[in-house]
């Protein structure tokens, strides 16, 4: 599947991978500030944006999309900087092109099968509006309100609903959400040793404590930081401190493979 993507700058090239319901956009505040010493790859991973709609969603798919894309670029040297899903999709390319990456950001998600998710609610009251084809914005903005979903969640949802029309594939990633909370382990045998650097807004309960072990057995030389304060949208809420944080750990060359 031929993704669409925004390029721009040049130098070592950084992939960006957005979470579930999201597109390109993103990530945006950390792209315009990287884009200034690296090549910057925005990506609409499948069912998103303006790239194509499958009826398909998991990670092999999503992964393998996101390959072709940095095969058809000739990227090398890569730096995969993922949040919440696209940071599963980062995980898992590590398997699928490691001679091309370098170095892993995950943003606030672990490399687990999740039971339970926040996100829920928010399928709830969008497949509401759309099984009662319910296009108004105001409407739709109060239903969500109504279901319980933050103002700021409710404004970044919309930001995808374009001419009465989600720009995400609302039924597919419905129907398949246990996709999207699944993993594959990988295996102890063969761990991933990338320099990888997960980073976890301290309010948020996708990257908690119990997962640690988890983590380090799949991937060796992971790095965990905490910003307190912050929740599941921590590059969102803390965008300088996941800034700081970023330029130093991609500056550091005892962080490299």
């Amino acid at each position: 599947m031929k993704l669409n993507y925004k390029l721009q700058g040049k130098g070592q090239p950084i992939v960006f991978l957005h979470g579930v319901f999201g597109s390109l956009d993103n990530l945006n505040m950390l792209a315009k500030d990287l884009v200034s010493d690296y090549q910057t790859i925005q990506v609409d991973l499948r069912n998103h944006g303006l790239s194509p709609w499958s009826n398909q969603i998991n990670y092999t798919s999503m992964a393998q999309d996101v390959a072709e894309l940095c095969h058809e670029l000739q990227l090398k040297d890569i730096i995969l900087i993922g949040h919440s899903m696209g940071g599963k999709v980062a995980m898992q390319l590590s398997q699928v092109i490691p001679q091309i990456i370098q170095k892993i950001v995950v943003i606030d998600i672990a490399p687990v099968k999740y039971s339970t998710s926040p996100n829920a609610i928010i399928l709830r009251a969008l497949m509401y509006c759309l099984n009662n084809q319910i296009t108004d914005r105001k409407q739709i903005m109060s239903i969500m309100q109504e279901a319980g979903l933050s103002e700021a969640t409710c404004l970044f949802l919309l930001k995808s609903y374009k001419k009465q029309h989600w720009l995400f594939n609302l039924q597919v990633i419905n129907d398949q959400y246990a996709n999207i909370c699944d993993w594959q382990t990988i295996p102890s045998s063969s761990p991933c040793l990338k320099p990888i650097l997960f980073i976890r807004g301290g309010n948020s309960v996708y990257l908690a404590d119990k997962y640690q072990n988890t983590i380090y057995a799949q991937f060796p030389n992971a790095k965990i930081v905490t910003i307190e304060g912050a929740g599941h949208n921590v590059h969102a809420e803390k965008t300088q401190q996941v800034l700081q944080l970023l330029h130093d750990w991609l500056n550091c060359s005892s962080c490299s493979v």
